[in-house]
């Protein structure tokens, strides 16, 4: 089938891709990122930025909205446990689609209009759907505490096949593996390269040249008479299913659904994962995800004892004035470090991450061929 056909280079990067997931328990470890949360976070959280990146990095339409099609799979999932099964895949099919049929719906109005307008059409709608989840739709998403899983769940599925976990509250599991600890890691990180599959055709097809000519130049595409607005339309329904199986997915790692979810702040937070690694490339976002991730679990761990510690081989008043000037920048102020930043990569690498790295490959081949008599042409990272 053509859909599973891809040129050298992509075949290439796909095995690296997926070999270095597979392996991020070994290859993270020495730098203290290899225990199964946190891998987790990774997968999920790459997933919810791959699907970001279609539409913002190849139509260029900014949503800060997107958090809402996270918190809606994640409630479709924890319902789908509560109703039908513990096994995770009908949750996460379930929260892919619901997610998608949300954003059909909000990006039928939204896309209506551009720029900076269909940027607060969407926060609005993320913002509404925040609160109804803590007022009026409490019934359904169990308000300020969550939504949870008890015993008295009916589970029909599982009933209908002889499941009975007792008195004991039920965990999700793939057919008798637990989704906690490494073998959840290992659920999500197979979601992420299906996903990371996906993303890379949808960016080598014809469909992802459309949306590239949509960012490039709309109202010209306009004025020779094709309506684009299907194109951005079926770019935010995919954006939306990569968000709600990303919710879904948190929900199978643990299983709670809240409205902070869907809160502006997460929804700035995959924008910036976006930018950070480089919109528009196929490796950018996952990465980007992972940096912020990551800072995040290392800087906000952080706290004055440790502080006190690492500069005390300073006089006693410099080393207060040290973890003084240093607590900014972690523990709760860890967001300033990552202010900090993400401003730097802006002003050097506006590309993001993957500038700086193609920047790095383009001059080791410009050595290399300087080295050899001759003169290295750029080639294109498979990566773009």
């Amino acid at each position: 089938m053509k859909i599973f056909e891809m040129n050298k280079s992509d075949a290439i990067l796909f095995l690296c891709f997926s070999a270095a997931i597979l392996a991020g328990p070994i290859l993270l470890t020495p730098i203290g990122a290899g225990y199964p949360d946190l891998l987790q976070k990774f997968a999920i959280f790459g997933i919810f930025a791959l699907g970001f990146n279609i539409l913002f990095g190849l139509t260029g339409y900014l949503s800060f909205g997107h958090a809402a099609f996270l918190g809606v799979g994640s409630y479709t999932a924890v319902w789908t446990f509560k109703l039908l099964s513990m096994n995770p895949i009908p949750a996460i099919i379930l929260a892919t689609v619901v997610g998608g049929l949300f954003a059909a719906a909000i990006g039928f109005v939204s896309l209506r209009r551009s720029g900076i307008y269909f940027s607060i059409l969407t926060l609005a709608f993320a913002q509404m759907s925040y609160n109804l989840a803590y007022s009026v739709l409490t019934p359904i998403t169990n308000g300020e505490t969550g939504l949870q899983l008890a015993q008295s769940d009916p589970r029909v599925l599982d009933a209908a096949f002889g499941r009975d976990y007792g008195a004991v509250l039920p965990s999700p599991d793939f057919f008798g593996i637990s989704m906690s600890g490494y073998p959840g890691f290992y659920f999500c990180a197979i979601m992420l390269i299906i996903c990371f599959f996906i993303s890379m055709r949808i960016f080598r097809s014809p469909f992802g040249l459309m949306l590239r000519a949509v960012k490039s130049n709309q109202n010209r595409m306009n004025y020779t008479g094709l309506n684009t607005r299907p194109y951005a339309q079926a770019a935010f329904v995919i954006s939306g299913m990569f968000a709600g199986l990303a919710g879904g997915l948190m929900a199978v790692t643990d299983p709670l659904a809240g409205a902070e979810r869907m809160q502006w702040t997460a929804s700035g937070e995959i924008v910036l994962m976006t930018i950070l690694g480089g919109s528009g490339t196929l490796l950018g976002p996952v990465i980007g995800a992972g940096a912020i991730k990551y800072f995040e679990n290392i800087f906000s761990a952080f706290n004055e004892g440790i502080l006190m510690n690492a500069f005390s081989f300073l006089p006693e008043s410099l080393q207060h004035l040290a973890v003084g000037i240093t607590s900014l920048f972690v523990g709760e102020g860890w967001h300033l470090t990552l202010g900090a930043l993400f401003m730097l990569i802006v002003i050097f690498l506006p590309g993001g991450l993957m500038e700086g790295f193609n920047r790095i490959r383009n001059r080791f081949l410009k050595r290399s061929g300087d080295g050899s008599g001759g003169t290295a042409d750029t080639v294109p990272a498979a990566a773009e």
